[in-house]
């Protein structure tokens, strides 16, 4: 018998062939450069340390003692229940992250206080230069307070402190003195103040006639006229 075969559907068949072998070589090929970057990227993978500036670094050194490491590195089993003022010792473990020399169990020695009620030189706090110190008499402002790294205390290390603006940028108070007493008259003690505008003021009047230059010696005498940027005399 005799098979005739269509010339058209031969070449269908034979180009259907051919994208077949085509799509399963590119499949192979996917599948052996997927594993091939699997391969690779194992193989370059190192253990990754998540870094923290304010924990981390502090804590990576191989020659300090674990019982001398900052409390950012340690944590410690606190008596919540102690009463204010006494010492006691805590049970404290070195974190995970931390790198230290010795024992990573310890006992800490510390008073019993909230860090809000440290000491003035066991905080540093952030000064503001934006407070009138001399308009306002005894003007406070509140700003964040953070206790020194070697003091154990309870609570949170950052708190909200009322200080007082005492804050200075090197005005004399001899030196504005002498300026409203010899000078007044031109306004040389306003500029030297920063009151520019008072300055120009007492200049062209010539000191108010003399009272303006009387009032300003007594206010300033006083310690009642002080620089315009609100700071406080030398």
């Amino acid at each position: 018998h005799c098979v005739h075969i269509n010339i058209r559907t031969a070449a269908f068949i034979l180009l259907a062939q051919l994208i077949q072998h085509s799509e399963m070589s590119d499949n192979r090929m996917d599948i052996t450069t997927k594993d091939q970057n699997t391969k690779n990227s194992t193989n370059s993978e190192e253990p990754v340390r998540v870094m923290n500036s304010d924990k981390i670094i502090p804590c990576t050194s191989n020659s300090t003692l674990c019982k001398e490491l900052i409390p950012n590195c340690i944590t410690c089993n606190f008596n919540m229940s102690c009463v204010y003022g006494e010492e006691l010792n805590v049970s404290c473990n070195v974190e995970r992250y931390a790198e230290c020399k010795g024992e990573r169990r310890f006992d800490r020695n510390m008073i019993c206080r909230y860090c809000y009620q440290t000491e003035p030189w066991e905080h540093t706090c952030d000064l503001k230069a934006d407070c009138h110190s001399v308009s306002i008499v005894n003007s406070i402002y509140q700003t964040n307070c953070t206790v020194h790294p070697d003091i154990l205390c309870l609570g949170r290390r950052t708190f909200n402190k009322n200080i007082r603006c005492n804050w200075t940028r090197g005005y004399r108070w001899s030196t504005a003195m002498a300026l409203s007493i010899t000078l007044g008259g031109f306004g040389a003690d306003r500029f030297y103040l920063g009151h520019w505008q008072e300055g120009i003021g007492k200049l062209f009047s010539f000191g108010g006639l003399g009272v303006w230059t009387l009032i300003d010696v007594i206010l300033i005498s006083l310690h009642y006229l002080g620089p315009a940027d609100g700071s406080l005399y030398i």
